[in-house]
C-alpha cells in the first residue's frame, strides 16, 4: 500500500484542509458568513450593533454545540438524525432529578444536589449516543434508519420520565438551580455563557479529530473503509465512541438549552437535527464522510443564526424565511464543491 493510500496520510491531508488558514483564504463557509453579514448590515440599521451580535451568539450556541457531535458522525460517513431527542431526553432527565422526589424501591429520594443530577444527566446522553452506535455496528443498519427509530424512541423515553409535562411544573417540590440557568443565559464579561460553552465544544472537539488515534481513525474509516480496515483500525469501535460524543454534545446542548428556557420537555429541540446536519454541510464537511472538520461547522451554525436574525430584523415572513435559508444552504454547498473540485484539479 502506498503511503498516499494509507488512512494515516489521508487523515493528515484532511487535518491539513480543515487548518484556520485555508478557512481564511479559500474557505466556502467564511466567505459565504462575511457576504451575508454585509447584506444583512446594509439592510438593516440594527444589524450592526453589540446586542445584537450578542443576542445572534446565543441563538446560535445550541446548534453550534450539536454541530460539533454531528461532525464527528459525518465524517465518519454516518449521521445522527437522533441527536436533538438526545438533548431532549438528558435535559428531562436531568430536570426530573433536579426539582421532583423521585422514588426507589419504595423510598423517596430526592430532589438531587446538582452534583449528582446533572453528570446523570449527560451520562444518559452519552448512553443513548452508545446505544446508537452499538446498534449501527453490531446490526450493520444503515445509520440513517438506526437514527431515525432512536429519535422516536428517546423523544417517548422523554415524554414518559416527564408525564408529557415541561419541567418544573406545578407538581415540582424545587426550581432548577440559578448555576443552570446562568449556564443558558447568563454571561461573563458581557459574552453570553452559552456561546462560550459552544467555543469550548467546539475546541475539544477540534483537538480530539486533529491531535488523536481516534481522530485520524474518524477520518480513515470515512475515508476508505477497506484501507481502514487493512490497517488494523475497528471500524465498529470508531463508530460507536463517535456517536457516544455525539451524545456527550447533545447533553451538554440539552443543559444549555434547559437554562435558557428555564424549563425542560420531551419536545424540546424539535427539529434541531436538520439545522446541525444544515450547519456541518454549509462548514464544508463532506456528507459522504472522511473530510471537515469543527471550525467549519462553528462557522455554519452561525451563517444560520445570523440569517434567521437577519431576516427577523427585516420583518420577512416566517414562511419566507424557510424558503431563503433553504437556498442559502443550496448555495453555499454548491459554492463549497464547486471549491474542492478545483483544489483536487489544483
Amino acid at each position: 500500500m502506498s503511503e498516499k493510500s494509507t488512512p494515516e496520510a489521508a487523515a493528515r491531508r484532511h487535518e491539513d484542509r480543515t487548518d484556520i488558514t485555508q478557512l481564511l483564504f479559500r474557505g466556502g463557509p467564511l466567505i459565504a458568513l462575511l457576504v451575508l453579514v454585509a447584506i444583512l448590515g446594509f439592510a438593516s440599521d440594527h444589524f450592526f450593533s453589540i446586542d445584537n451580535f450578542l443576542n445572534i451568539a446565543r441563538q446560535s450556541s445550541f446548534t453550534a454545540i450539536i454541530a460539533v457531535g454531528q461532525t464527528v458522525v459525518i465524517i465518519t460517513g454516518g449521521i445522527d438524525l437522533s441527536i436533538a431527542a438526545i438533548a431532549a431526553l438528558s435535559a428531562s432527565v436531568t430536570a426530573v432529578l433536579l426539582t421532583q422526589a423521585v422514588e426507589i424501591g419504595g423510598i423517596a429520594i430526592g430532589p438531587m444536589h446538582p452534583a449528582i443530577a446533572i453528570p446523570i444527566g449527560i451520562l444518559v446522553g452519552v448512553f443513548a449516543g452508545l446505544l446508537n452506535g452499538w446498534t449501527i455496528a453490531r446490526f450493520k443498519i444503515p445509520d440513517f434508519v438506526a437514527t431515525l427509530g432512536t429519535m422516536t424512541i428517546f423523544r417517548g423515553v422523554a415524554l414518559l420520565v416527564t408525564d408529557g409535562l415541561p419541567v418544573p411544573s406545578f407538581n415540582t417540590v424545587a426550581e432548577l438551580p440559578r448555576g443552570l440557568l446562568w449556564l443558558g443565559g447568563g454571561d461573563i464579561a458581557g459574552i453570553p455563557a452559552s456561546a462560550l460553552v459552544a467555543v469550548l465544544a467546539g475546541a475539544l472537539g477540534w483537538y480530539v479529530l486533529r491531535y488523536t488515534t481516534f481522530g485520524r481513525s474518524v477520518y480513515a474509516v470515512g475515508g476508505n473503509r477497506q484501507a481502514a480496515l487493512v490497517s488494523g483500525i475497528s471500524i465498529e469501535r470508531t463508530k460507536i465512541i463517535a456517536y457516544a460524543f455525539s451524545g456527550l454534545m447533545a447533553a451538554i446542548a440539552g443543559l444549555v438549552m434547559m437554562g435558557r428556557l428555564n424549563s425542560a420537555n420531551a419536545l424540546m429541540a424539535e427539529g434541531e437535527e436538520l439545522r446541525s446536519i444544515a450547519a456541518v454541510v454549509i462548514g464544508g464537511t463532506n456528507l459522504f464522510g472522511g473530510e471537515g472538520g469543527v471550525i467549519g461547522s462553528l462557522l455554519g451554525a452561525i451563517i444560520i443564526g445570523v440569517l434567521g436574525n437577519g431576516l427577523n430584523l427585516l420583518n420577512v415572513s416566517p414562511f419566507w424565511q424557510r424558503i431563503a435559508q433553504g437556498l442559502v444552504i443550496i448555495l453555499v454547498v454548491i459554492f463549497d464543491q464547486w471549491r474542492r473540485r478545483r483544489i483536487q484539479r489544483g
